[in-house]
Parts: structure tokens; sequence; C-alpha cells
């Protein structure tokens, strides 16, 4: 008798047990369910995103420029009269607008820019034709549709052609003197850029 009640015993422990772990098993698979329906980080979250945030400001004495944007890689494909269309008004950038913040009053090109907020537009040209950098009064929207009529005005730049390919796109500020910089646009093989100077 000793013998059974001891197996009886042993055998309740043992599904006792198997039942416990798969409580705990069943729990686990509903967690991560659910964590995946609530946004929890997952390795999908960890994957760099194809058009990342990127940032360039630069100092002049009376201003203060910030530009921020997305940075588009080429990943094979043809941009330039490809993705980017000559003759029509980009995004310059991927995703949200491109925004273009000063502290001071400016000369963008040939375009007296006022402090404040603006967006930053370009409209892309064959090669051996001036581009036109856009800024807009319109703030804060995504990248397009491009919002015609709110036009601060547009400037031509200059172009130049990269002696190498360029992955990504970048927007930055170069050859900056105390009153003065230029805006560089590059990416793929073109380097389109604007003089840019301090007003007061």
């Amino acid at each position: 008798m000793k013998n059974l009640s001891r197996f009886a015993t042993l055998s309740l422990t043992l599904a006792f047990a198997a039942s416990l772990s798969a409580t705990a098993q069943m729990s686990g698979q509903m967690s991560g369910q659910m964590g995946d329906q609530m946004g929890a980080p997952s390795a999908a979250h960890h994957e760099k995103p194809l058009s990342p945030p990127a940032m360039t400001s630069v100092a002049l004495d009376g201003a203060q420029i910030s530009v921020h944007y997305s940075s588009p890689a080429m990943r094979g494909r043809a941009i330039m009269g490809g993705l980017v269309p000559y003759g029509q008004v980009w995004r310059t950038g991927a995703n949200k607008a491109t925004s273009f913040v000063t502290s001071g009053d400016l000369k963008v090109g040939t375009l007296s820019v006022p402090a404040g907020s603006y967006t930053l537009f370009t409209l892309p040209q064959a090669p051996d034709t001036p581009w036109l950098l856009i800024l807009s009064k319109k703030t804060g929207e995504w990248g397009i549709p491009y919002p015609d009529g709110d036009d601060l005005g547009r400037t031509p730049m200059h172009g130049a052609k990269l002696p190498k390919t360029q992955q990504s796109m970048t927007i930055s500020f170069e050859h900056t003197g105390k009153r003065s910089t230029e805006l560089h646009v590059r990416w793929e093989n073109t380097d389109e850029s604007v003089l840019i100077e301090a007003v007061k």
C-alpha cells in the first residue's frame, strides 16, 4: 500500500509540474504576441531606416542656420532624371519635408530671406541647365505634394559633377566664412550649390 501511495503522489507531482510548464509556455507566447501588437521592440524595429534623418547647421555673423532632412540612398537605382525627374519640384530628401531655419536675415543666391522657418525644395534640371532652389513659407508638411503658391521665392543654383558616385544624398554647408557659406546638395554624380550671406 505504501508503494501505491508513493506512486500516486509521484504521478500527481509530475502531472502538476507538466501543467505548470504548459501554462508558463502559453503565457510566454501570449505575452510575446501582445508585445508585438502593442509595439514592443522587435528585431525589425532595430533595422536602419532606408532614409535616415540628418541635420546640418552653420553659424554666420548674425545668423544661425539649420537644415533637417532625410537622406535616401541609391540602392542600385538611377537617380537624376530617373528617381528624381528633371523639370519637377523635388522634396530634396525623403519622408518629411526638408526644413530650413534661420535666426537672421539672409541673402540666398538672389533671394532675400527674412529670419524664420521655411521648407526647402529644388527644381532639378537636365545637365548644363541651372537647378532652382525653392524656399516655401509653408512648413511642417510631409515632403509631397509640393505646396504650390506658397513660395517665398526661387534662386538659381550652381551645378558641378562629382568625381565619383555618392550613394547617399547629403546637404551640407561648406566654404564658410564670417558672413557667408555655401549650401551643397549632393547625390549620385551631382553637386548643386548656392551662396548664402548674412544680412544686417
